[in-house]
């Protein structure tokens, strides 16, 4: 269910972003619509997780600085028949995490300096389980494509409105129409993908580590911290926000859509039921550590 609707939505973007181009320069518009989203996906798939990891300013890390953490993603990346993904710190107080890469085998994960002083053990390996989880499913070459779709509808939108010169196929009015709603509409969307794979995630992630409880205690504290400690690198790339486990720049009270991610407390009670503290379970998830 949640892969059909992510299906749908990244049709939709992709649409969106045809559309755009066609209302503004019919059929050639729409060809250099889909080569500026391709030019820009192109650039994405090669070098977005080195950009991303600049942008908060990441270090990475092995088992010689930092051995618990690197210890640790190897373990679940083992559970999870994954390749060990590069392993970044980023310094800041406030408590979160990211996963980048175009595929498994070019991934990396990134754990901020909070998120491990403010953690326990167990906490934290359901934090590195939910990203690890990302990688698996392939969220982060996914959440890399709709980022950089949405960015080239802004630049077309923006592109038409001040270079569309006096012979505008649909006038100023409809022109500035397009400026305003299609850049909007392509965020909701971007959005919406965003939060359903953070669902699908905190699944895979409670599954890989084994106790899905662990996750939820995280994201409960990480969620209460972000409310209150800024994360100054994120504030001045906002565009990264839906990337992290939890909103960097201070968590949505409800599902909107507006909002790039889910309601914590709905991410919790979904990892309750798998825990077998909400809807019975068949079975229970055996322990990381036993």
């Amino acid at each position: 269910m949640a892969f059909a609707r992510t299906a749908v939505l990244m049709a939709t973007l992709t649409a969106l972003v045809g559309f755009v181009g066609l209302l503004i320069g019919g059929e050639q518009g729409l060809i250099i619509a889909l080569v500026i989203a391709a030019a820009m996906n192109g650039f994405a798939w090669w070098g977005s997780d080195k950009m991303v990891l600049s942008m908060h300013g990441a270090r990475e890390v092995d088992a010689r600085s930092a051995p618990d953490l690197v210890r640790m993603v190897e373990d679940l990346a083992r559970r999870a028949e994954l390749p060990m993904p590069k392993v970044y710190i980023i310094e800041t107080d406030q408590p979160n995490a990211f996963a980048t890469g175009r595929n498994p085998e070019n991934a990396a994960v990134a754990a901020t300096t909070g998120l491990m002083q403010r953690l326990s053990r167990e906490e934290l390996a359901g934090v590195m389980a939910h990203e690890l989880a990302h990688i698996k499913n392939r969220d982060t070459l996914l959440m890399t494509i709709t980022a950089t779709l949405a960015g080239a509808i802004g630049l077309l939108a923006n592109f038409a409105l001040f270079f569309g010169g006096r012979d505008r196929p649909m006038g100023l009015i409809g022109t500035l129409a397009v400026a305003i709603l299609a850049p909007l509409a392509a965020g909701i969307v971007q959005m919406a993908i965003s939060r359903t794979r953070e669902y699908k995630a905190d699944e895979v992630g409670a599954e890989i580590c084994g106790q899905p409880m662990w996750l939820a205690a995280a994201l409960e504290k990480i969620d209460a911290f972000a409310r209150r400690i800024d994360m100054n690198s994120a504030e001045r790339n906002p565009g990264t926000a839906h990337m992290f486990i939890i909103n960097p720049l201070h968590a949505h009270a409800h599902d909107s859509l507006f909002s790039t991610h889910p309601a914590t407390s709905n991410r919790i009670a979904a990892l309750r039921d798998m825990a077998g503290e909400g809807p019975a379970r068949e079975k229970p998830f055996p322990s990381f550590w036993s």
